[in-house]
Order: structure tokens, then sequence, then C-alpha cells
């Protein structure tokens, strides 16, 4: 029994066609739970979402390769990550999610399969805190294999979380523009106070992301692009773009992925910008070897 919404079964053609080697920086694969089970202590059940449909919805959005990010309902268990890395012919890339006891063998496993950093959560609804020195640990082991971090809070979490996230070795990618209040407007000092971080941690990455989980309006997202534009325009070599398929956790509504990249040409309005968006910055990250 799943306990949020299905994702959308027919997304659009988008109008907007992505450049040549485009990624989807930022989805997910669950499951199916029958071959790789959930872990116990998930905060949440989704649906199977398989990577063939994952691979199917690429190619359906015009986009070239995916970023697959190890979602907390799968907890360390890596394996459904792995083997979606695995079959896709080296058209994935993963962040995986580990604990303090991970052998080094096993970040060579992880390596191995394409993953190419770990994820840390910072949001409590979803995740058991966890001590900041066990994060800094695995952060420095990582960081020697040309890894990076990436971390998920929410807004008004930054202010105690930003002397931490400055002291994190290496390239730090954050999640959904650290989930700002949209509804507050880009000149609320929550925001400024974003922006402000960005702008002194040039080491720091952000995905301008999942619209469907920060707007107040709804669809079409009319509130968050202005937060995601200035983002692009202001950072244009330090951000990315991912659908968040299958969108976990949505509860009021599921976003039609088709719409979602139509959303591109607004938030990066020239062809510099989303080649930047799409192709530059997360092929530096993800494949320096091809670039």
């Amino acid at each position: 029994m799943s306990d949020y919404l299905a994702f959308h079964p027919d997304p659009k053609v988008p109008d907007f066609r992505p450049p040549a080697d485009a990624v989807d920086a930022h989805c997910h694969v669950f499951g199916p739970a029958a071959v790789f089970p959930f872990a116990p202590e998930r905060k949440y059940t989704p649906v199977d979402a398989p990577k063939e449909t994952l691979f199917a919805l690429r190619d359906h959005l015009g986009f070239s390769r995916n970023v697959i990010v190890q979602a907390t309902c799968h907890g360390r268990d890596n394996s459904a990550l792995c083997d979606a890395l695995r079959a896709s012919g080296g058209l994935a890339r993963g962040i995986a999610i580990v604990g303090p006891e991970v052998s080094e063998g096993e970040l060579d496993a992880l390596h191995e399969a394409g993953v190419r950093g770990v994820r840390f959560n910072f949001v409590k609804r979803l995740v058991d805190a966890t001590p900041r020195e066990v994060f800094e640990a695995i952060a420095a082991r990582i960081v020697a294999r040309g890894w990076h971090t990436v971390v998920y809070f929410e807004g008004q979490d930054l202010e105690d979380l930003a002397p931490f996230l400055a002291s994190l070795p290496g390239t730090v990618v954050i999640d959904h523009m650290g989930r700002p209040d949209v509804g507050a407007g880009i000149e609320a000092p929550g925001f400024q106070r974003f922006v402000a971080f960005m702008a002194d941690n040039p080491q720091m990455v952000v995905k301008v992301s999942c619209p469907e989980r920060l707007t107040v309006a709804g669809p079409p997202y009319d509130d968050v692009v202005p937060f995601a534009r200035t983002l692009v325009e202001r950072f244009p070599d330090r951000v990315l773009w991912g659908t968040d398929w299958p969108h976990p956790n949505m509860v009021s509504h599921m976003p039609d992925d088709g719409v979602l990249t139509d959303m591109i040409p607004r938030i990066a309005p020239t062809p510099s910008l989303q080649r930047a968006l799409l192709v530059y910055n997360p092929m530096r990250l993800y494949w320096p070897e091809e670039f």
C-alpha cells in the first residue's frame, strides 16, 4: 500500500526540446519492492518506480542522461540504485546514502556502479537526526574519491546549518533551491539569505528543481519561476535541473513531467543558460572524463 500519489501515467511531450546531452540531474528509482525491498525504518512507502520506466521517461522528455538519487525509503541499501546505474549503459550516475560503517570496499563497489556522491538529509519529517560529526567523517572519506555531497534541508533551517555546510570539503550540491518559502516572495529575508550564502560559498551548487513542492499557486508554477530564474542568472555555472521523478511524498497533486520540462526556458531564457543548466554543469560534475 502506497501512502502518496502515483506518478503521472501519461506526461505530455514537452514543447521545449532539451539540447543534445541534456541531463535530468535529480530523479529516483523505487523498487520494485518484490526485488528491492524498502527499508524497515522508512518514513513513507512509495509505489514501484523501476528503472525501465525512468529510462523511458528520459527518452520521452528528450533528455540523454540521468542522475539518480538514493531516497530515504530505501535507506542505506543502494541495491536498486546500483542496479539502475549498471543497466543505464553509462548514461546514469548516482548519489548514494551511506552510514559511518561503510567500508572502503563498499565505496569502491558503489563507484564502479556509477555513484559519484552521497546525500545528507536534514529534513526532520523524512529522517531521524544524525550527528553532524558522522556527516563530517563521511564527507572527508568520499571527497578523496572525487565525489561530492548533496544536502537536503528546508529554508528555515539554513541559518543553523550554514556554518556546517560551508565547512564540508569539496563541492556541495543543494537540493530544490534550499526549499524557500515561495509565498514570502524573492525579496523576503529567507531567500535573500540563501542567495547570499551561495554568493559567499563558491563551492555550492544548487538544483533549481521541484516547483511542484514549493508552489503556493499550483500549476503552472508561475510563483516559483522568479526564484529559479534568479539563481540561474546569478549563478549560471552552479545550477542543475531535475524532474524529481517519481515525485515522492506529493499529496496535493502529481505533476506532469512534460509541463515541468516546459518550465526550463522560463527559468533559463537563453540557449547559453539552458546549455549550462542542462549540459555543461552536470557533465562537468558527473561525467568529467567525457567533458
